[in-house]
């Protein structure tokens, strides 16, 4: 049963996914809007309620970025929507800032968010997935496109929009010596952890070998995690490289998650820009929190004094193969160190967590209808992807564009810009006449500069 959605003709713009991403876009057209410059815009969210990485916090779970880093306030820091005004509004200002940090607990940010997200909740349409966009063609022109999205119960729905977001966020990445195993209720990837490991014999107190594969802080917390809520398990934390790495927050090099590196990124050739997040790959990539790096070595060490081993670290190795067994999951372990042998070691574990990383390719698969019109999915500096004449439907990506603008655009630091680019570049697109967005854009910085000097 296919149900077209009454609530409007056609939508000026139908957001995918209501993550942070579009959550700040959200409010970005919301100002927008108060400032005389309306756009009808509607978003579409798989999960049944808000929640942000729920399946991954654990009590271990802290922010890596600055709470002044949240949906608006590098952009509008009298925003309704900051982190300041939320905990105004719960009652936990004082005792934030007796806190004496600038990190909240994911918990905690997750929490903000379903707030925030709260104030846009008759503009999101939650439990819908959505399974392909279609063009819809006019004489010579693809003036719209069908938003196709299915519910729990298996209805689909249909909704008309002139423009598109896609910010739905990355998929786990499956290791290819892991795809036999895909579906095998031993083997979890991080991103569903929480749910996955409530369902274990652990959880019950039962004793369990786990291996958890990844050299991340979302690698680490797994591995903390096991250790604390879980007295009966015994784990191995697998990692290629010779040592956990910390991740680099340091102030000089924190400057390229600033908004206007992204122009620094966009600007260059593409080998220029390849170089550019090659050089700061450290800042986000098999990395971890020194603190947590911390707890971990303390952890190891205890252990070595009481001669009591629970959890094991082992560095420079490689899974090669993996096998279900009736007994558990197999897994060939290779040594990575240049001088390491050829040999390899089998180890067998009740259970295993994949914190390998996610993919963010999704957009090809749901803009495939209009693939013939969209090139290689590549974007201008406002996120819009450059498409055929023919297309007039504007197109734009959210959290795929690192490979043009920089190592920013998966994180949450360009949030407030970002979605201020995309809310004025959206209306200009379909409010034909209008002031080029780019050249409001640098007008208001000429004069937002002037201020300062």
């Amino acid at each position: 049963m296919t149900l077209r959605d009454a609530s409007t003709a056609v939508h000026d713009l139908v957001g995918i996914g209501f993550g942070p991403s579009n959550l700040a876009l959200a409010i970005a057209l919301q100002e927008q809007a108060g400032a005389g410059r309306p756009l009808d815009a509607h978003f579409l969210e798989k999960q049944r309620t808000y929640h942000w990485h729920g399946n991954t916090l654990v009590a271990q779970s802290e922010m890596q970025i600055s709470f002044l880093k949240d949906l608006v306030s590098m952009r509008n820091p009298t925003s309704p929507y900051s982190f300041v005004n939320y905990l105004h509004r719960h009652g936990r200002l004082v005792d934030f800032i007796n806190l004496r940090t600038f990190y909240p607990s994911r918990l905690e940010y997750d929490d903000y968010l379903r707030w925030a997200a709260g104030h846009f909740a008759e503009q999101c349409s939650y439990g819908e997935e959505v399974a392909r966009i279609e063009p819809e063609r006019h004489g010579d022109a693809i003036t719209r496109v069908r938003v196709v999205s299915t519910d729990a119960a298996g209805r689909e729905r249909v909704r008309d929009a002139r423009a598109i977001v896609l910010s739905t966020g990355g998929t786990p990445r499956i290791p290819e010596v892991f795809a036999g195993l895909r579906g095998d209720a031993r083997l979890c990837h991080h991103s569903g952890y929480l749910d996955w490991i409530g369902r274990q014999p652990c959880a019950s107190g039962k004793p369990m070998r786990i291996a958890v594969i990844g050299a991340g802080q979302s690698a680490a917390e797994a591995f903390i995690d096991l250790h604390d809520s879980y007295p009966g398990v015994k784990a191995d934390l697998i990692v290629r490289g010779a040592a956990l790495k910390p991740a680099d927050d340091s102030p000089f090099v924190n400057e390229i998650f600033a908004p206007a590196y992204t122009d620094v990124v966009y600007e260059q050739a593409q080998a220029g820009r390849d170089r550019l997040i090659q050089a700061y790959l450290n800042t986000n990539y098999s990395v971890i929190d020194a603190d947590l790096i911390e707890r971990i070595y303390a952890l190891l060490y205890r252990q070595k004094v009481s001669g009591q081993f629970r959890v094991n670290l082992l560095t420079c190795k490689t899974v090669v193969a993996a096998h279900a067994a009736p007994a558990g999951i197999e897994l060939t372990i290779a040594d990575t160190a240049p001088a390491g042998s050829e040999a390899t070691e089998t180890r067998r574990y009740d259970a295993v967590v994949l914190a390998t990383g996610y993919e963010r390719e999704n957009h090809r698969r749901l803009l495939a209808p209009l693939a013939p019109y969209l090139g290689d999915f590549t974007v201008d500096r406002s996120y819009r992807v450059q498409a055929a004449p023919e297309l007039a439907v504007p197109v734009y990506l959210q959290g795929f564009c690192q490979s043009s603008h920089g190592l920013s655009d998966t994180l949450l630091s360009v949030l407030p810009a970002r979605a201020e680019e995309i809310a004025s570049a959206l209306y200009d697109a379909l409010t034909p006449g209008r002031q080029d967005g780019a050249a409001a854009r640098h007008a208001r910085a000429a004069e937002l500069g002037a201020l300062r000097a």
